[in-house]
């Protein structure tokens, strides 16, 4: 309890043991005295002994009660006793005081009680107004409580962190004591209604969750078996770009159950792995293949750049014929060695091409026996041109296109050297 707030101060009850004379008397037959302000008052009889020692007995019989005045007095102040207990008993003595045995100061004990009545009164003043604050306290601590788990019933989604908060709530709830049965049961119909909201809300979620992830488990089962079955294709760049869309495909599909969602992706995994790794070991070899090819190019290209134009024109001309040929059946070159090495290969035949156009310019030779001749160069090329369409060989097909120009070009202008004769 609280300490009293102070009364005004009176002065200590004199110890009646000290000098009973001074509070009452025995007369002659033993009759014991003792003085109050309305005059003497008989409190009893002392035969067995002096009247100085029955003074003295009623006396003593006088301390305790002031004794236990002082005892009460004490307790108020310190704040340990119980404001209405000490009260109740202080009452209880002072309604005796009248008709007491005891011999002492009546007067300055009755006042004394009247000071521990009245410090009683103002601590159960106190008591009652801390008691009414610390019931505001405990009914403003709910009400926070209860507006928290009432905020996270209807909004939050962090669902554990919440659910741990709400037995973080109850927990508390249970130490806060003081509250009226009434106020409590309202502010517990609210909190526990928040609770139920949160938990159907919660259920509600997980229940979804499992028939997403249900959901989920069956697609990246699709998503699995596909990939298993493209990792035996040969048809590298459609598959390769398949796998890429597998791939978003499974991050839209969702999450599955843990231990499902893990061995599914260990599945499509190595599916992929397994696919890449083969079109990784044919690539390696192709690219080895192409290298060869370019180095045989180069020299092919080595033997065609020495080829003499100044000399015998025919005999260069078939020259570049027998290594054009050879040119066509070494195949595939790396990618970026396309550009370089054709381009060398066509500046070889614009050379030879450039001197025969020179010759023709300067001499004028059988030049329909050379029309006929160009011609059939014409016509086999294209013959070839044809034929490697047909057998779907693009390349080698524009190859022999080139070359049939070329020699169109030489046709039209022994053609045209026959008609100016």
């Amino acid at each position: 309890m609280p300490a009293a707030a102070p009364v005004d101060a009176l002065p200590p009850v004199a110890v009646a043991s000290a000098d009973p004379s001074k509070w009452g008397r025995v007369d002659e037959e033993g009759t014991v005295y003792v003085r109050t302000a309305d005059g003497e008052r008989v409190v009893g009889s002392w035969q067995a002994g002096e009247p100085e020692e029955g003074l003295a007995h009623f006396a003593r019989r006088f301390d305790d009660i002031r004794t236990e005045v002082e005892l009460l007095e004490t307790r108020l102040a310190s704040g340990s006793g119980d404001p209405k207990h000490a009260a109740t008993n202080a009452k209880h003595i002072k309604d005796s005081l009248a008709e007491a045995h005891v011999v002492g100061d009546l007067v300055g004990l009755q006042a004394r009680l009247d000071q521990v009545i009245a410090h009683a009164a103002v601590a159960l003043d106190h008591a009652k107004h801390a008691r009414d604050e610390a019931r505001a306290g405990s009914v403003a601590r709910k009400e926070e409580l209860v507006t928290e788990a009432e905020q996270l019933a209807e909004e939050s989604t962090q669902w554990k962190v919440a659910g741990d908060r709400l037995r973080q709530i109850l927990d508390e709830w249970k130490t806060i004591k003081g509250v009226d049965r009434k106020t409590d049961e309202q502010l517990w119909r609210r909190f526990s209604k928040a609770r139920d909201t949160f938990n159907r809300r919660r259920g509600s979620h997980f229940a979804d969750l499992d028939r997403q992830r249900s959901t989920a488990k069956s697609r990246k089962q699709e998503l699995v078996d596909e990939a298993e079955l493209l990792s035996e294709s040969d048809d590298w760049g459609p598959t390769a770009a398949r796998y890429k869309e597998l791939m978003l495909e499974w991050k839209a599909a969702g999450r599955a159950p843990k231990d499902a969602d893990d061995t599914l992706w260990q599945r499509f995994r190595a599916a992929q792995d397994k696919f890449f790794s083969r079109r990784s070991s044919v690539f390696d070899e192709r690219d080895a293949e192409f290298a060869q090819n370019a180095k045989a190019k180069e020299e092919l290209l080595a033997e065609a750049e020495k080829i003499n134009v100044k000399g015998d024109l025919d005999a260069a001309r078939a020259q570049l014929h027998k290594i054009q040929e050879k040119w066509e059946l070494i195949g595939k070159v790396p990618r970026e060695r396309i550009r370089e090495l054709e381009g060398r290969m066509r500046a070889v035949e614009e050379k030879v091409r450039t001197a025969a156009d020179a010759q023709w310019r300067k001499t004028d030779p059988e030049a329909e026996a050379r029309a006929a001749q160009f011609r059939e160069r014409v016509e086999q090329f294209e013959a070839q041109a044809a034929k490697a369409r047909a057998a779907g060989d693009k390349r080698r097909a524009e190859q022999a296109e080139a070359q049939a120009a070329q020699w169109r070009e030489w046709l039209a202008a022994a053609e045209q050297a026959v008609a100016s004769r």
